[in-house]
């Protein structure tokens, strides 16, 4: 059985809890992938901020996989239509870039941050969009730009290849309550899915800023580690 754990939103506003979710992870024997955002939100393109850029080649060099997750992350006042909506719903506060892109926008939105990351030294092995929100078979685009894999929710897609079911545990503390019910859900994943083949752990560094969401990450690292192999996305993708 395979775990995959990864750390989400890595760009330059995020510096602080990106390094001690990465020194979580490490306490437990992981080296978590790092979903890189080339640009956070249009007001930190990565390529301004050399101490960070080195952190994430440090840890590249240390085996962590890079991949490109998003170009700027948030939805840029795209206008989303009714089915838009109802796929966003509960899961974003409009951090859906790709949700309403046509695969060939997608295509090149993927392109550019491949170029981005490259002339950084930086060589992503695939594409995760913001909230794993794409409209229906645009994943498609991400193999066209030439990545290896891209996911959602419920799976990971290869590039040749096909379709491997994943659940993922994640958290929300953007408010209370959902901070509150992601711990519930983190917990009845432990208990209801540990024979699932492949399950993956995302964190992200808002997670830290709940201390019942951080101690739920903290306790997931330790229980999902220890009860099955910590692999690689280029390992599935292969």
């Amino acid at each position: 059985m395979t775990l995959l754990v990864s750390i989400h939103d890595v760009a330059p506003p995020n510096h602080e809890p990106v390094t001690r979710l990465w020194a979580m992870c490490r306490a437990v024997g992981v080296t978590p992938a790092l979903l890189v955002v080339p640009d956070w939100h249009g007001e930190a393109p990565i390529e301004r901020h050399p101490a960070f850029v080195a952190w994430v080649r440090d840890a590249a060099a240390a085996g962590a996989e890079i991949v490109l997750h998003g170009e700027r992350h948030d939805e840029v006042g795209r206008p989303r239509t009714p089915a838009d909506a109802v796929r966003a719903a509960g899961r974003t506060d409009r951090e859906g870039e790709c949700l309403t892109l046509e695969p060939d926008a997608l295509r090149q939105l993927v392109e550019r941050g491949v170029v981005r990351l490259r002339a950084l030294g930086l060589e992503p092995s695939g594409f995760v969009p913001p909230a794993w929100l794409l409209r229906p078979g645009a994943e498609v685009a991400v193999g066209q730009a030439g990545l290896a894999f891209t996911e959602d929710a419920v799976a990971i897609h290869r590039f040749p290849g096909g379709r491997i079911p994943s659940p993922v545990v994640r958290w929300s503390a953007r408010t209370p309550t959902r901070a509150w019910g992601s711990v519930l859900v983190a917990a009845a994943r432990w208990r209801l899915q540990r024979a699932v083949p492949v399950m993956r752990l995302a964190l992200h560094p808002r997670d830290l800023s709940h201390p019942a969401v951080a101690a739920s990450l903290t306790r997931a690292l330790r229980d999902w580690t220890g009860a099955r192999r910590v692999g690689r996305y280029a390992a599935l993708a292969a």
